[in-house]
C-alpha cells in the first residue's frame, strides 16, 4: 500500500502563538511528528512525508528536520474556517498533476505528538489488514459519559442533565468505558477521501493510545503539561 503522510501546520494559530514550531524540550513541536513519520518512511511503511503549510517560516523549519514541503498551501485553505478535507484534496491534486497517486493518506497532527514508532506501525498494520476505509487513534475513557454531563446556562447558572438517570445512582462500572478520539493519528483510503470528501468513515478502525499520551496542544496550559511530560 502506497501511503502519503501529511503533517498539517498552518501559520496562524490562535490559542498558542506559532504553536507548530514553538520550542518543546529543545526542538520545535512539529519536529516530533516529522521524526516519527521519517522513521516510518525509513522502515518502508510510508512512501512520502510532507508538511502542508501556508507559512514560509514553518516550511523552512520543517525542511531542516527532513520533511518535504513541495508547495505552500493557499491562504483560502489555511483560514480558521477552512476544513481539514481541503488540504487533503489539495495535496492529492498536487501529486495527481504529476501522475503520482497514493492508496491512503496518513495524517499526523503536530499538536498531538505523543506517539511512538510501534503505535504508528500498529496503526498501519490494523488498517491494511482491516476492511474499513479509515482508522483513527483513541484513548479509553473510564469516567466521562453522559451520566456526568450537563448543559449549562451561563446566565442562570443552572444545569440540564444530558442523561435523565444522572441522579439515579447508576454505577460507573455498569455504564462501561468509551473510546475518545485524540487527534493524533488518522489513516484513510484515498478512494474514500476523493469520493466522500470526508476523512473518517462511519465505522472506522482504531488504535488505542494511553490517555496520558493524548495531550492536544490548544492552550498554553496544554503546552506546559506536554513539556512536563517530554522534558525528562
Amino acid at each position: 500500500m502506497k501511503i502519503l503522510t501529511i503533517i498539517p501546520a498552518r501559520g496562524g494559530s490562535q490559542g498558542v502563538k506559532d504553536k507548530n514550531i514553538i520550542d518543546v524540550c529543545g526542538k520545535p513541536l512539529i519536529a516530533y511528528s516529522i521524526e516519527q513519520a521519517n522513521m516510518l518512511k525509513e522502515a518502508g511503511l510510508v512512501d512520502t512525508v510532507i508538511v502542508s503549510t501556508d507559512s514560509k517560516k514553518i516550511a523552512n523549519v520543517s525542511k531542516d528536520y527532513g520533511a518535504e514541503v513541495p508547495f505552500l498551501r493557499p491562504d483560502e485553505l489555511s483560514s480558521n474556517t477552512a476544513k481539514s478535507i481541503d488540504f487533503y484534496l489539495h495535496a492529492l491534486d498536487f501529486y495527481a498533476s504529476q501522475n503520482i497517486y497514493f492508496d491512503a493518506v496518513l495524517l499526523l497532527q503536530p499538536t498531538s505528538p505523543q506517539r511512538n514508532f510501534n503505535i504508528l506501525k500498529d496503526s498501519i498494520n490494523i488498517f491494511t489488514s482491516g476492511k474499513a476505509d479509515s482508522l483513527l487513534s483513541v484513548y479509553r475513557e473510564e469516567y466521562i459519559n453522559d451520566l456526568v454531563m450537563y448543559r449549562g446556562d451561563e446566565k442562570s447558572k443552572c444545569l440540564t442533565p444530558v442523561n435523565i438517570n444522572h441522579n439515579k445512582g447508576v454505577r460507573r462500572q455498569n455504564h462501561g468505558s468509551i473510546f475518545v478520539r485524540n487527534g493524533s493519528i488518522y489513516l484513510t483510503n484515498t478512494s474514500y477521501i476523493l469520493d466522500k470528501k470526508m476523512i473518517i468513515c462511519d465505522n472506522p478502525l482504531f488504535v488505542e493510545m494511553k490517555k496520558s499520551d493524548s495531550i492536544n496542544i490548544d492552550t498554553y496550559e496544554d503546552l506546559t503539561l506536554l513539556r512536563k511530560v517530554l522534558c525528562v
